[in-house]
């Protein structure tokens, strides 16, 4: 099994992120929904296929320690769940970078229910860092596409 391609599992548990990378931590309402399906939209990769991002390989279903294989703009993506969260008012997971993957570094995608209001909040956090010479080469662009992302995850777990 290959290893992960950081030494800072877990890191997007809690705060601070690890230092020396690159942070991305976003948040967007999605009002007083059902947190059951944002779940079933995050356990089942849809955020990531309603967001343009294609699974190619791995599980229908996000457990831990599983790896998955994402494409998209003609990369390769490879990841392993290092995380699942599966509480009451809290539901998401985190990946890590495998070899191969265009960067090296940890997403976590979460969904938290206000136990009072019923309001359910989408966060994505993430520390990243270029892994080959295309994502170097393109740092302001690539962190343009990783803030695109980002949106355009947190719109995909809206149910």
């Amino acid at each position: 099994m290959a290893e992960l391609t950081y030494a800072e599992v877990g890191g997007t548990a809690s705060e601070p992120l690890p230092a020396g990378y690159h942070h991305v931590r976003a948040t967007r309402s999605l009002g007083v929904v059902d947190l059951d399906e944002v779940a079933e939209i995050l356990f089942t990769w849809k955020v990531q296929e309603r967001a343009g991002v294609r699974r190619v390989a791995g599980p229908d279903r996000v457990a831990l320690g599983v790896d998955v294989t994402f494409r998209s703009l003609l990369q390769t993506i490879p990841c392993r769940v290092v995380d699942v969260v599966d509480e009451p008012d809290r539901r998401g997971f985190a990946y890590g970078t495998l070899p191969g993957h265009p960067e090296t570094g940890e997403e976590r995608f979460m969904a938290q229910r206000d136990p009072q209001t019923g309001e359910v909040t989408a966060t994505i956090c993430a520390f990243s860092n270029p892994a080959t010479w295309v994502t170097r080469l393109g740092g302001p662009v690539a962190r343009l596409v990783q803030r695109l992302m980002t949106r355009r995850y947190l719109d995909a777990m809206v149910p």
